[in-house]
């Protein structure tokens, strides 16, 4: 059967002191809503709107209101959008959401956009408890309740209500239970409660809190279930605390790659935007940033300050540290035991064999580097096809653009390209060439010569250097 999932996106986030929606702002490098949408799309094993075989189908409907265009521009394809204007509580973008649901699902969960760190598990387990018949509460022990709203029971630990924390008394916020703000309903159950939400409280909101008491009085049964971590359900209102959850996502992010064995330098000083899979004895040093999709082989070994994006790091490599790798949509692979860094850039297209070595301040890409190819020092290397065992030199570019169109620089096997040259593609260095330092290659360099374009050097007996005329000042 198919299952309904409401995502709360329409709050301003005033306390966030910007003008961007709070749930875009980012963490680990991902709209807070990307989050939240991934875990919805999760339940059906897929994390777009197209199920996996055999998968129940997720119907999406984010409640936008503040900041709804952008919003929307970030929902995509992966959920149906509807407007909440004014904001006028929880229980009132409830009833936004209800005539875009899907009448034939028996269950609806309802998550928030700025709590983005709840697990596919955690919120399938809502649903199972849930299961079209009672209504199932996402609660939470803490410390520090402040804020939310208390769990109310009586004697015997039976659930009575919810209680907002503006319209608590003293009594009840000593309460520890708090309601996480999601939760899984009998979607046929929950469209008749929120129609009779009335808003005769201190904020003169309609609170999606009050369908507990209209349960109870019905004799629908209300449950309770808990996350496996307080990480899971908390949410973010300040710059203060989207860093706070940051470091804690982060430090979960570390201290699993650790268990898997991966050696980090200080676990504190890890930042993962994305995922990274990692062979056996792999080591990280301090401050390192991986973005998108990165695999690291065996025994490779990250310098500190690294920033690796889309990029496959074979077994071996040493990426020294300051090294920037880029692969954007094309990605970068680098080859088993190759030599990066440090200062070294790899963009996008960038592919280096086996024993590549790429030194200081050079810059690849859209370029093939075969197996023991160096470029080491000083040099620019884009849309280039570098065969095995070249030697480029300190200084050396290839011009790869016309001013319209990019071409491409063939350098073949074991050629030596001296410092400081520039190869002017669309242009071909044969198989053991030697070009000499200086030169400006046009044309194509013939295999096993030493070709040379550079200007005769001369020296002009008597020329004096130019001086300033001290009485003009």
């Amino acid at each position: 059967m198919a299952l309904n999932v409401v995502i709360m996106a329409a709050g301003k986030g005033t306390r966030m002191k910007s003008a961007r929606p709070k749930v875009l702002h980012r963490l680990a490098g991902r709209a807070l809503l990307d989050h939240v949408l991934d875990t919805a799309h999760g339940l059906s094993g897929t994390n777009g709107p197209t199920p996996a075989e055999g998968a129940a189908p997720v119907h999406v409907v984010v409640v936008t209101g503040f900041g709804a265009s952008q919003v929307q521009a970030c929902v995509g394809a992966r959920g149906q959008c509807v407007r909440q204007e004014p904001q006028l509580g929880t229980g009132h973008a409830v009833q936004q959401a209800v005539p875009a649901l899907d009448a034939l699902a028996p269950v609806t969960l309802v998550l928030n956009g700025d709590v983005p760190l709840v697990r596919t598990e955690t919120a399938r387990a809502l649903v199972q408890a849930c299961a079209g018949e009672r209504l199932a509460l996402l609660t939470v022990e803490l410390d520090d309740p402040g804020g939310y709203g208390r769990f109310l029971r009586d004697a015997q630990g039976r659930v009575l209500g919810i209680v907002e924390h503006k319209d608590a008394s003293p009594e009840q916020r000593g309460i520890h239970e708090v309601y996480t703000g999601i939760l899984a309903a009998p979607t046929a159950a929950l469209a008749r409660w929120v129609a009779a939400l009335r808003d005769d409280n201190a904020q003169r909101e309609f609170y999606l809190t009050d369908i507990v008491a209209m349960a109870v009085a019905q004799g629908v049964p209300v449950v309770a279930a808990q996350p496996a971590s307080q990480t899971e359900v908390l949410g973010v209102n300040s710059p203060v605390q989207l860093a706070e959850l940051e470091r804690l996502y982060q430090r979960e992010q570390a201290h699993a790659l650790m268990e898997a064995g991966v050696r980090l330098a200080d676990p504190a000083r890890l930042d993962l935007r994305g995922t990274l899979a990692c062979g056996a004895d792999v080591e990280i040093d301090v401050n390192c940033i991986f973005e998108g999709a990165v695999s690291l082989g065996d025994g490779v070994r990250i310098g500190a300050n690294c920033y690796i994006r889309q990029a496959h790091i074979e077994a071996g490599a040493v990426i020294h540290p300051f090294t920037h790798i880029d692969g954007e949509a094309a990605g970068v692979k680098v080859g088993e035991g190759a030599l990066v860094g440090p200062y070294a850039r790899l963009r996008p297209g960038a592919e280096l064999g086996p024993e590549v070595h790429i030194g200081n301040f050079v810059e690849v890409k859209n370029s093939t580097l075969a197996r023991g190819a160096k470029a080491n020092h000083l040099a620019y290397l884009g849309d280039a096809t570098v065969g095995e065992r070249v030697n480029y030199g300190a200084g050396s570019i290839t011009a790869n653009y016309d001013g319209a169109h990019k071409h491409r620089t063939v350098i073949e096997a074991d050629a030596h390209i001296g410092s400081n040259c520039v190869l002017v593609a669309p242009v071909t260095v044969g198989a053991g060439a030697t070009i000499g330092g200086g030169s400006t290659i046009a044309k194509d360099a013939p295999a096993g010569q030493l070709t040379v374009a550079r200007a005769r050097q001369a020296t002009l007996p008597g020329w004096k250097r130019p001086r300033k005329d001290k009485a003009g000042g």
